[in-house]
C-alpha cells in the first residue's frame, strides 16, 4: 500500500475568490476519487475557518501500490485538473510512502 498525500496553498485572493477556487478544486479532485482501480481511499479537506493553518487543500490518498497511483497520476481525469490546480496554487507539497508491513 502507498501513501499520497499532497497539500496546496492557494494564491491570495478575494475571499468570494478564494471560496470558489476551493469548491472548484474540490470538485474536480472529487471527480478522480474512482478513476482509477487500486485507490482505497480518496479523502480532501479544505482548511476549517478559525483554525490556524498553513495550506488550504489536503488529499489524503492511499494506492494499492505504486502502478495504482501512477495509472491515477496519467489518467485523463486528473490530467484535466491539473491545469487549475496550477493556476491557482502558490506552493505544493507532495509525500508518498509505502505503508510498514503493507503487502505481507
Amino acid at each position: 500500500m502507498l501513501r499520497h498525500i499532497v497539500m496546496w496553498k492557494f494564491k491570495s485572493a478575494p475571499a468570494d475568490e478564494h471560496r470558489a477556487n476551493v469548491r472548484r478544486a474540490v470538485e474536480l479532485l472529487t471527480a478522480c476519487r474512482g478513476c482509477v482501480p487500486g485507490i482505497v481511499e480518496f479523502e480532501l479537506g479544505a482548511a476549517a475557518p478559525g483554525f490556524e493553518t498553513t495550506y488550504d487543500l489536503v488529499l489524503n490518498s492511499l494506492f494499492r501500490d505504486r502502478a495504482a497511483l501512477e495509472a491515477y497520476q496519467q489518467h485523463p481525469v486528473h490530467q484535466a485538473a491539473l491545469p487549475f490546480m496550477a493556476s491557482i496554487r502558490s506552493e505544493r507539497q507532495c509525500m508518498d510512502y509505502e505503508l510498514p508491513g503493507a503487502g505481507q
